[in-house]
């Protein structure tokens, strides 16, 4: 079954092609947003790593100010403890962010990718593109299918 959104169809670059069904967009458009979280989280977790190593490099600040403050114990205390971490186990923030990227977020890309090809021609967010066209009030200012071509 094929489907044209009241508002017409989507933009060349997003149409649907004619073998797809309304099941398989609904699928796609799922494992899209999937991956848009894994996408999000990916971002969570360098915010992770950059917090991480500033709150590692205010360790030192805090080592210092507290070792002039004549609290040499416990500054020594602090820098053998803190400094260097592990945040995990054998870990480093940036080895957590190398493994995440090159696993799990590897896969979810490939395999959101490979399902689109292999379904739907490789037309992204088809989905949303159907969306758009049901959402828009043709004609009105702003609610254009596509951008202008460039001149």
């Amino acid at each position: 079954m094929t489907h044209t959104a009241p508002g017409g169809p989507a933009d060349p670059a997003h149409r649907r092609p004619p073998h797809v069904d309304d099941a398989t967009v609904d699928g796609l458009g799922h494992l899209s947003k999937g991956l848009e979280f894994i996408e999000r989280a990916r971002g969570h977790l360098y915010a992770f790593h950059q917090l991480t190593g500033s709150a590692d490099f205010a360790l030192d600040d805090a080592v210092a100010l507290l070792r002039k403050a004549g609290h040499g114990p416990t500054a020594d205390r602090i820098a053998r403890e803190l400094r260097g971490r592990n945040v995990l186990e054998g870990r480093w923030t940036y080895q957590i962010v190398e493994e995440y990227d090159d696993g799990y977020y590897a896969a979810w890309r490939e395999l959101e990718r490979a399902a689109r090809e292999e379904l739907a021609g490789g037309v992204r967010h088809l989905y949303e593109a159907e969306l758009k066209q049901r959402r828009r009030t043709p004609g009105e200012p702003g609610h254009e299918t596509a951008p202008a071509p460039h001149r």
